[in-house]
């Protein structure tokens, strides 16, 4: 269970922080009300993933329980009623997370989107591109202190290298001046094969250049920072091209995905599928088109009520991603009727392979409310390669129709 730790003197501050943290993101809270009751609490457990601490507690009226919790290795947010810049510029130096001003609730709400930020955070990789070891050393630790998995690379060469190993890269921070490829190379080679909408590319540079930033963006970068640069500057930049990214994924999954089953929908099948089969032609193979429909499901529906209908919905999706991979497309196609396009697959082994699933979901009934609802797919398959994905949609769903009249709960090809 994720944890956090508050430290704050105010009863009213601190329980209005656990309860807003606990309710609406579901952590668990930890308060303790002075510095040594933090050193106590951390000398036995300092499972935390974030601390919120109070720089003016009476027993540390200077900040001293920060020290006392990042020696701990917690990421850590301070607040106060009052920060001059000289104090802020210290607390920084220590690589805190952020300080927050006890002012209003809108400070309160941007401090619980910052925690929220860092449970995110370690499933988000980070790659800084810099042949400076001391730069790529100081991004690192920014980049550590809010919990990002940080990637490094010395030129542009280990970091293409670098992107192979690791695609699921979400941010890229490249400096401009590099040997043998400069950024601005960099980014136009990694955006041939990584589009603004999947990977952020902020480019850095110490050199006193006005066009760089121009190039830089020119070439397929998001954002630009000219060193040396503020923390804070560098944080805002940083999370507001990760969040700009998150946004784009929540919006298309709106567009693209099934609110209840988070398998693709039908639209999905239609823009991305012939584009799938186009690249598994290039490839010298083919894709297998699968239609499944859940047998008498009405009668699910009408037995066991609407929720319990749901339930079996949740519950084949769940069986179908399981067994399908990730190049490969599950969708909901409406009701209670899916649709997989399965790449790689020997045609010959496509009875084989589906009449496995049919037996697997008609051996796991699903549990709802203390009952246990069992259920069958009839499947059709399409296992002769197209050029149209409509073409193989509809002979599979021939198919599928010949599974209904032979019975249910079988698969079947077309007929010849």
């Amino acid at each position: 269970m994720s944890r956090v730790l508050v430290v704050e003197d105010s009863r009213t501050f601190s329980s209005l922080l656990s309860r807003r943290i606990t309710e609406e993101m579901g952590h668990t809270v930890v308060v303790a009300d002075s510095k040594a009751k933090a050193e106590e609490i951390l000398a036995t457990d300092a499972d935390f993933f974030v601390a919120l601490l109070d720089l003016n507690l009476p027993d540390a009226p200077l900040g001293q329980v920060v020290d006392v919790v990042l020696a701990r290795g917690i990421p850590s947010i301070v607040f106060t009623g009052e920060l001059d810049d000289e104090l802020r510029d210290m607390f920084w130096s220590k690589h805190i997370v952020d300080y927050i001003l006890k002012q209003n609730m809108d400070n309160v709400a941007y401090m619980l989107s910052l925690v929220e930020r860092l449970h995110r955070n370690p499933g988000i990789k980070v790659l800084v591109v810099d042949d400076s070891k001391n730069t790529r050393y100081v991004v690192g630790q920014l980049l550590h202190a809010h919990r990002y998995q940080v990637l490094e690379a010395e030129d542009g060469n280990a970091a293409l290298a670098a992107l192979a190993v690791h695609p699921d890269t979400r941010l890229i921070i490249v400096d401009y001046n590099m040997p043998g490829m400069d950024g601005a190379e960099l980014v136009r080679t990694i955006r041939r094969d990584h589009a603004k909408d999947h990977l952020a590319i902020i480019g850095i540079s110490g050199v006193e250049n006005t066009g760089l930033t121009a190039k830089f963006i020119k070439s397929g970068a998001n954002d630009f920072l000219r060193m040396p640069f503020l923390t804070e500057e560098f944080y805002t930049r940083v999370t507001q091209n990760i969040e700009l990214l998150e946004y784009i994924t929540q919006i298309k999954d709106l567009a693209e995905k099934d609110y209840l089953t988070k398998l693709y929908n039908r639209r999905y099948v239609f823009s991305a599928g012939p584009k799938l089969m186009a690249a598994q032609t290039r490839r010298g193979l083919g894709v297998v088109v699968a239609m499944l429909d859940i047998d008498h499901f009405k009668k699910v529906n009408d037995a066991f009520g609407h929720d319990a209908g749901d339930e079996v919905l949740r519950h084949i999706s769940a069986l179908l991603t399981a067994r399908f991979r990730a190049s490969d497309i599950v969708a909901r196609f409406g009701g209670e009727e899916f649709c997989v396009l399965a790449t790689g697959m020997n045609p010959a082994d496509a009875c084989g392979v589906f009449d496995d699933l049919r037996q697997s979901i008609a051996d796991s009934p699903v549990s709802f409310g203390g009952m246990k609802i069992p259920y069958t797919v009839s499947i059709g398959l399409c296992t002769s390669p197209m050029d149209d994905l409509e073409d193989m949609i509809r002979i599979a769903d021939q198919a599928l129709y010949l599974s209904k009249n032979d019975g249910r709960n079988c698969v079947n090809l077309p007929a010849m």
